[in-house]
């Protein structure tokens, strides 16, 4: 391989899931059906806070500022999915590829953050529910929300520059339905130790610390639960956890599965699945675990739906 094939990889094709084409259309309608119900999902619940007084808590905040965050990381991937079931061009530009991936890792990394700061949220509510509104004021709120974007963007920026000046053999072929690390690192062909270094950095920064401080809230959160002398004053404030706890283990079982292994043990055929669970089926999924188990964003719907029978 000369030198000069190292840098002539312009753009980049990606291979989605399937070549039947019967196989790709029912793909298409299944990804469009997720999509849009992801969007609808988010949107409300975003709208129901936003609107309902009732839901302009610490809490809630966070939650919303979750839903905006998957609202942004659906329509980082589905569009490009349903152009890859649908269209026979499966192309996407170098600049496209660094943008989806830029953006995709933004926003994968700012919800790791929130993640964290949403546990520690639900810490300060259990042990010290009287000083709660206190404690979390407006101001720690909103900076605990806006260092999870900036942590998030600017670890992005930097796994970004790294990835995409790395030389590419030639080869533009992306086994894969987005641009995402581990097919991206199977194409390079100079592998330094420095961007190893680079990877392990950005897991331990943007995975492990904010897993590590996760369980270190539910510890606290455990320990203050135990102080709690009735069964039921104990499960009634471990209920106020139990969204939390689902979308933790959902996001970050998958994310870990993904990228906690070494490169030579990627199977990208099995990898997909996953990623498509973390990257269209999370976003879907969270707007309802947080309403369906959420009896004052149900009260706030229906108090939506009923001014809205009056219009």
């Amino acid at each position: 391989m000369d030198e000069k094939n190292y840098t002539t990889v312009k753009e980049f094709i990606l291979l989605g899931f399937t070549t039947d084409p019967c196989l790709q259309r029912v793909l298409f309608y299944i990804f469009l059906i997720i999509y849009i119900s992801s969007l609808l999902g988010n949107i409300t619940l975003i709208s129901l806070i936003c609107a309902d007084s009732w839901l302009h808590t610490p809490m809630y905040f966070f939650i919303g500022n979750l839903s905006y965050l998957d609202l942004w990381y659906a329509s980082v991937y589905a569009p490009q999915i349903l152009m890859t079931c649908i269209s026979d061009d499966k192309r996407i530009s170098f600049a496209g590829c660094l943008a989806q991936f830029f953006f995709s890792a933004g926003l994968a990394y700012s919800e790791c953050y929130l993640l964290a700061a949403m546990a520690y949220d639900r810490y300060v509510a259990i042990s010290n529910p009287l000083l709660y509104s206190q404690a979390m004021s407006p101001n720690l709120c909103v900076s605990l929300a806006a260092a999870s974007y900036f942590s998030g963007f600017v670890n992005s920026t930097i796994i970004t520059s790294e990835t995409f000046t790395l030389s590419f053999c030639g080869n533009n072929v992306i086994d894969d339905f987005f641009c995402d690390l581990p097919p991206l690192v199977k194409l390079a062909c100079d592998m330094k130790e420095s961007y190893q270094a680079v990877l392990y950095f950005i897991l331990a920064s943007n995975i492990i610390t904010p897993a590590v401080l996760i369980l270190a809230s539910y510890f606290f959160i455990i320990a203050a639960l135990l102080k709690i002398r009735s069964t039921q004053g104990r499960l009634k404030a471990f209920s106020t956890c139990g969204s939390h706890l689902t979308a933790v283990t959902l996001y970050y079982g998958s994310i870990l599965f993904i990228y906690s292994r070494p490169s030579t043990s990627y199977a990208l055929e099995r990898d997909k699945v996953v990623s498509v669970f973390y990257t269209v089926v999370i976003p879907l999924l969270n707007p309802l675990i947080y309403s369906l188990r959420n009896k004052d964003v149900k009260d706030a719907l229906r108090k939506m739906l009923d001014r809205a029978k009056f219009l």
